[in-house]
């Protein structure tokens, strides 16, 4: 059988598609997520954490499917994605203007969110009903924060997932290699959301928040993933903002996008340009992100 090369999550290598085929036939009760996760324990398939990886094993065997290179066995449930992304659920929450100082809100709350908590309902419903581009499913390793003012007023919410595959101003600008990026990719996190909520009308409070949380980002994201990060990355649509406070908060503007999906392989995908800011967290992120790493 010829080799299969496969990518998922930076990582390259070639899946035993007969170790795949032998389960299941040996195990025809088995459904996916079953298989999946034998799979991560047979490959000793972990996160730095130690959890199995075994939403990146199911995307794994999708592709593999797709390419009809083995055949699943039917769902037995629907995909937990479409329940994840459900922006229906409505969780009451204030909406009276919020015009202050930022020092009046002080101290600030920015929370953790941790997931199918209250929160989370809540932060799922605050990006579905007020950001432009609503809520997708959080593929892979991501951190969710919610930030409230003194008195426990919701203010903001940040979304920070998987960094985009490929970038060519930021791959020069890093200057890492094709193999270097493909290893290091996990400590680059992309900031995918920004809202600072439609009746909160307070002066320097966004460049306040991407500061602070770019203070404290590298701690909470090893607490749950059990590494750390080099480099925050954010994509702005240049029609509809300026960017003001990514710069404020001195995150660098370091060139434009190709006008492609972030996660676009095959040059398939075509979606507006963007400006491309970049904020390192350690002052040898070069050196930690290259090839001597």
């Amino acid at each position: 059988m010829e080799q299969v090369m496969v990518t998922i999550q930076g990582r390259r290598f070639s899946p035993d598609i007969g170790l795949i085929e032998r389960l299941l036939a040996e195990n025809p009760g088995w459904g996916r997520s079953r298989l999946s996760i034998k799979l991560c324990e047979l490959w000793d398939w972990r996160a730095p954490n130690g959890q199995l990886k075994d939403m990146a094993c199911r995307s794994l065997l999708l592709r593999l499917e797709k390419d009809g290179q083995i055949a699943l066995p039917a769902r037995q449930r629907k995909s937990p994605n479409g329940y994840r992304n459900r922006s229906s659920v409505w969780v009451p929450h204030r909406t009276d203007a919020i015009e202050s100082t930022l020092k009046a809100l002080t101290p600030l709350q920015i929370t953790v969110v941790v997931n199918a908590s209250e929160q989370d309902r809540l932060f799922r419903c605050l990006l579905s009903a007020y950001h432009y581009l609503g809520l997708r499913n959080t593929v892979g390793e991501n951190l969710k924060y919610l930030v409230y003012s003194r008195d426990g007023r919701p203010l903001a919410c940040l979304l920070f997932g998987s960094a985009a595959w490929k970038c060519g101003a930021r791959d020069a600008w890093i200057g890492w290699s094709a193999s270097a990026r493909e290893r290091n990719l996990p400590f680059v996190a992309n900031n995918t959301r920004f809202l600072v909520l439609p009746w909160v009308a307070v002066a320097s409070l966004a460049s306040h928040l991407l500061a602070r949380i770019a203070r404290r980002i590298c701690a909470d994201w090893t607490d749950k993933y059990g590494h750390g990060l080099y480099c925050l990355e954010t994509f702005v649509d240049a029609s509809r903002y300026r960017g003001v406070c990514y710069r404020a908060a001195n995150w660098q503007w370091v060139g434009q996008s190709a006008g492609r999906g972030r996660n676009d392989r095959h040059h398939r995908l075509s979606v507006a340009v963007k400006d491309l800011y970049l904020y390192p967290l350690p002052r040898d992120f070069r050196h930690r992100l290259g090839d001597d790493t």
